[in-house]
């Protein structure tokens, strides 16, 4: 990643400030990012239930720290890409997070908000996330982008489809979904290079479009936005290797490093220590060129 400090920061307007600190400086490193996922929920489709008690959530929290996480991505409600997860209510969402989010926020890493709620992540940025992650790239809840300006914070626009359409040209249907998105935080006053854009692997696509979305991560390049991509035990893989969802590491890792090797700045993982580790070791070979 070549994100410089200023990539996350405005020209002007009081809209348009740089993000807080210790964000702006992470945005400044010339490597790629690492978001752990911390989903504390019932049903995500890979580790649901898995994080959902406070007293396991947390600690898990704290272990993705430590494994040198440089964000860490907590939702409430499930977006499982594949089968369809069950709506949740504003009050049962923030139930799951009020435990866990503060206490997650005191380790000292980037927080971020992975939620499609506006008063969701009104309540995270009070409690102390840095990030608004919206899987519906503020096309959902029309108060999305507003929040999202008034409190100055960097925001991670995802493309989304409601189904798969194998017939679609994949790149050019994220590609206007991404302008419509930025047409709305335009509106909104958000800054243009407070915006990070998630092509959305695995959501409303067939595992082929998910591969090729990575395969042509740089047609998204002519935004000038850091682009994020979670391919991390995404179906997509199974259909190439089956596997289930927790033992698709190799898997992950090899999405993960193609899309670095294809502009990605931020990778979101469940894996931490071992996207890391890969990482780190191709950025060493890298450097004996």
């Amino acid at each position: 990643m070549n994100v410089a400090r200023g990539s996350l920061s405005a020209a002007e307007g009081v809209a348009r400030q740089a993000p807080p600190e210790p964000l702006g400086q992470l945005l400044a490193m010339s490597r790629p990012l690492v978001m752990g996922i911390l989903n504390v929920t019932p049903d995500s489709f890979s580790d649901g239930g898995q994080f959902q008690n406070p007293k396991v959530a947390i600690p898990h929290a704290k272990r993705m720290a430590e494994a040198n996480a440089d964000i860490l991505d907590i939702g409430g409600e499930s977006t499982r890409p594949y089968v369809g997860a069950t709506p949740v209510s504003l009050e049962d969402e923030m139930s799951r997070l009020k435990p866990v989010l503060p206490v997650v926020v005191g380790f000292g890493v980037p927080v971020s908000i992975d939620t499609i709620k506006a008063k969701v992540a009104v309540w995270a940025l009070s409690a102390g996330a840095t990030i608004v992650n919206d899987v519906w790239g503020l096309q959902r809840d029309p108060d999305m982008a507003r929040v999202v300006a008034e409190h100055r914070v960097p925001v991670i626009i995802m493309h989304n489809r409601e189904q798969a359409d194998g017939a679609i040209d994949i790149i050019a249907d994220v590609t206007a979904f991404f302008q419509r998105s930025l047409d709305i935080a335009e509106r909104a006053g958000i800054a243009r290079n407070a915006i990070v854009l998630d092509p959305g692997v695995g959501f409303g696509k067939t595992p082929e479009q998910s591969m090729e979305v990575i395969a042509r991560l740089d047609a998204f390049k002519s935004f000038g936005l850091p682009l994020m991509v979670g391919a991390s035990r995404k179906r997509f893989i199974n259909t190439v290797t089956p596997s289930a969802p927790g033992e698709r590491l190799g898997g992950s890792i090899a999405a993960h490093m193609l899309a670095v090797a294809n502009g990605a700045s931020i990778i979101r993982t469940h894996d931490v220590a071992e996207t890391v580790q890969a990482l780190r070791v191709a950025d060493a070979i890298r450097s004996k060129k």
